[in-house]
């Protein structure tokens, strides 16, 4: 710009961002950052949504911490006791619905570097797994740390697969990146409430 005119490169670049934030869409009244892409458009959802969660529209009380699987938005959720602490990570979730489990259970037991033994179902369906692989291996697929769960086989665990996490790509456990997991094993307890929904 010389000489208080405007130049006709400055002009375009103009009208081109303002076409471009026109394009954008609006944000929603309600104060919300979710994104609801216009009826119109061919952009999927993604179905990793995050966002904040209060735990008392899905616990009675926090005693002993609380966890929340959200199996759709494969997120996990926890509060401490004291609600001092509340975390959100990203998790890999069961391949299909009848591998899913929902409901109500606990953290039962937890395990550093836990040894993964192949259930009977995974075994029938690929004989060609090892019966145990131990605890620190690089290939097991349980990470660093393990949160048993009152349901017999079921686990929230670290992967050394980081490719899975955000992604349908368990055989019925929850997985967590093993910096996460390592983080939650501090925070969890033996009698920490889970709820996978």
């Amino acid at each position: 710009m010389a000489n208080g005119s405007i130049s006709r490169r400055a002009l375009l670049g103009g009208a081109a961002g303002m076409a471009g934030l026109a394009a954008l869409p609006a944000l929603a009244q309600d104060g919300t950052t979710e994104f609801t892409p216009p009826a119109s458009s061919s952009v999927r959802n993604n179905i990793s949504s995050f966002r904040m969660l209060q735990w008392q529209d899905y616990f009675d009380n926090t005693r002993n911490g609380a966890i929340l699987v959200d199996i759709t938005s494969r997120a996990l959720h926890f509060w401490s006791e004291d609600q001092s602490i509340y975390r959100l990570y990203p998790t890999s979730v069961p391949l299909s619905e009848d591998l899913t489990r929902r409901g109500r259970t606990e953290v039962v037991q937890k395990v550093v570097n836990p040894p993964w033994r192949p259930t009977p179902a995974m075994k029938q369906r690929n004989p060609d797994w090892p019966d145990m692989v131990p605890g620190g291996a690089k290939d097991n697929p349980l990470g660093t740390r393990a949160l048993y769960l009152s349901w017999t086989y079921y686990r929230i665990h670290g992967t050394h697969d980081t490719r899975k996490i955000g992604r349908k790509s368990s055989n019925g456990c929850i997985g967590l990146y093993n910096e996460h997991v390592e983080e939650l094993f501090e925070y969890a307890r033996v009698g920490t409430q889970v709820l996978l929904i």
